[in-house]
């Protein structure tokens, strides 16, 4: 009865920041809304996704340099 940590971490991690992601979308995007109106919490999701440009930028450049050495024999 062997168990794949690796696989455990991975999900777990990706869970993590799912619920991270989720959380700060709703919960944050939610209480500009209640708090200073509709205008307000538009304006706070454009600059939440705006601050996550840059780091999708550097997950996908990072995914793509990992799928390439892979394809090409190194790990």
């Amino acid at each position: 009865m062997s168990r794949d940590l690796r696989k455990y971490v991975k999900d777990t991690n990706v869970r993590l920041l799912v619920g991270a992601f989720i959380s700060l979308f709703v919960i944050g995007v939610g209480l500009i809304w209640l708090i200073y109106g509709f205008g307000a919490a538009v304006t706070g999701f454009l600059c939440l996704l705006g601050g996550l440009l840059p780091i999708g930028l550097i997950f996908l450049v990072l995914y793509a340099s990992d799928w390439i050495l892979k394809r090409d024999g190194r790990d």
